[in-house]
C-alpha cells in the first residue's frame, strides 16, 4: 500500500524531530541512523528512503525551519502593511524564536558544519531557493511602492540574505547578553543599513555588490562577535552622514 504525500511528509518531519532529540541527548557521533529510525517507529532501512545520511537530516532540519519561518512571518497580523525593514526583521525574529527550543542542537550542527564547510556551500544551503524567492518578492513589492530605489541586484540580495541569516545564527549562539539583546541590536542595525542603502540607490552605485555583504567575511566576523556592534554602529553612522551629504 502506497503512502500519501502527506503521510510521507509527516514521516519526514518525525524523523527530523527524532534526530534532533537523539543528537541533542547523545551527541552527533553517538546517535546512529538505526537508532533514529527505531525511535521514530520505522524500519531500519526505511529511513534511507528519506535521508541517505545524518548530514542530510541536519540540512533538512534547517530547510524545514526556513519553511516554517516564512509561514509564521506571513501569518503575523498586519504583515501586508509592514515596511520592508519590518518584514525582514520579522523573518529573522521568527527564525530565532523557532530555533530557541533547539539551541543546543543548533550549536552541535554549527560544529558539524564547521568541520564540513562544503555542506554550507551556496547550492547546498537549506531553504536557499525558497528564501531567495521570498526576499526577491519583498524587494519587488517595496520597489513598486516606491519605498526603495529601483534595484538591479534583487536576485543577488535574495541569495545573500540566506548567508546573512546563518551568520546571525552563529552570532546568536555566542550571545550571552540578557535575552539576546546584542543579537537584537545587531539585527536592527544591519537591516537598517541594508534598507537605508536600498532607499538611497547606493547599492546600484557599488561596482561589486559582493563586496558590500561579502559572505565569508560576514560569517567570520559574526562568529567572532568581538567589537561587532561597535563596527556596525560606525558603518550605520557613516552611511547616514554620507547620504545626508548626497542629499
Amino acid at each position: 500500500m502506497k503512502t500519501s504525500k502527506s503521510q510521507q511528509e509527516q514521516t519526514r518531519r518525525t524523523l527530523i524531530r527524532t534526530a534532533v532529540d537523539l543528537i541533542t541527548e547523545k551527541g552527533y557521533d553517538a546517535a546512529t541512523m538505526k537508532q533514529i529510525a527505531r525511535e521514530a517507529g520505522i524500519g531500519d532501512a526505511t529511513i534511507y528512503k528519506y535521508f541517505p545520511s545524518k548530514e542530510k537530516i541536519l540540512l533538512a532540519y534547517y530547510e524545514l525551519c526556513i519553511e516554517i519561518t516564512l509561514e509564521v512571518a506571513q501569518e503575523t497580523p498586519g504583515w501586508e502593511e509592514f515596511t520592508l525593514q519590518e518584514k525582514l526583521q520579522r523573518l529573522v525574529d521568527a527564525l530565532l524564536e523557532l530555533l530557541l527550543g533547539d539551541r543546543e542542537f543548533v550549536e552541535i550542527t554549527r560544529d558539524i558544519f564547521g568541520k564540513s564547510p562544503l555542506l554550507m556551500m551556496r547550492d547546498n544551503m537549506p531553504g536557499q531557493q525558497t528564501l531567495k524567492q521570498e526576499i526577491i518578492k519583498l524587494l519587488e513589492e517595496a520597489e513598486q511602492r516606491g519605498d526603495i530605489s529601483p534595484c538591479d541586484f534583487k536576485n543577488l540580495i535574495g541569495g545573500l540574505f540566506g548567508d546573512y541569516l546563518f551568520a546571525v545564527i552563529a552570532y546568536w549562539l555566542k550571545d550571552d547578553s540578557d535575552e539576546f539583546a546584542n543579537t537584537t541590536q545587531l539585527v536592527d542595525m544591519t537591516l537598517a543599513i541594508l534598507v537605508m542603502a536600498l532607499k538611497s540607490g547606493i547599492v546600484n552605485k557599488v561596482t561589486e555588490l559582493a563586496s558590500f555583504m561579502l559572505r565569508n567575511q560576514l560569517s567570520r566576523i559574526m562568529q567572532n562577535g568581538s567589537g561587532l556592534l561597535e563596527m556596525v554602529k560606525l558603518v550605520q553612522n557613516g552611511l547616514g552622514r554620507g547620504l545626508g551629504d548626497v542629499r
